[in-house]
């Protein structure tokens, strides 16, 4: 498959998600982004580290921004206070260019993911707010 019908095929299927679908892509991508930093941490590549630690923090912002604090109580609280740590922690193991941060985010991220990956469809609507945002 061409890496352009790959792309096309993935637009489909964020298109035709559902809104925990998205939650679970987006778990996804910040791990996927997580581990590309540490990798470029360990290889020295200072370009491809920042632009990983980056992706990261604004897919955990996204996952912020979607909650619905109204509605989700405690549990959107809960959640949103952790989204600010882990983008603390990100910011932080781009300042140091230490991996103990992107190491303890990876497991939080990594945690929630098969948390959510737990629920069933319809489940989100009391922590996401609906239509899930997605920014680029």
């Amino acid at each position: 498959m061409s890496i352009q019908a790959y792309k096309n095929q993935q637009d489909w299927d964020i298109l035709g998600a559902s809104p925990l679908e998205l939650v679970r892509a987006l778990y996804r991508g910040a791990l996927q982004s997580v581990r590309t930093a540490r990798t470029a941490l360990a290889n020295g590549q200072i370009r491809e580290r920042s632009a990983a630690i980056t992706k990261a923090c604004m897919i955990v912002q996204e996952l912020a921004i979607s909650l619905d604090k109204d509605s989700g109580g405690e549990v959107a609280a809960n959640l949103a206070e952790l989204y600010v740590y882990m983008h603390r922690r990100l910011t932080d193991a781009n300042i140091e260019q230490t991996d103990a941060p992107l190491a303890e985010t990876e497991h939080l991220l990594a945690t929630l993911l098969e948390a959510w990956s737990q629920l069933e469809d319809g489940t989100t609507e009391l922590i996401c707010e609906e239509p899930l945002r997605l920014t680029a």
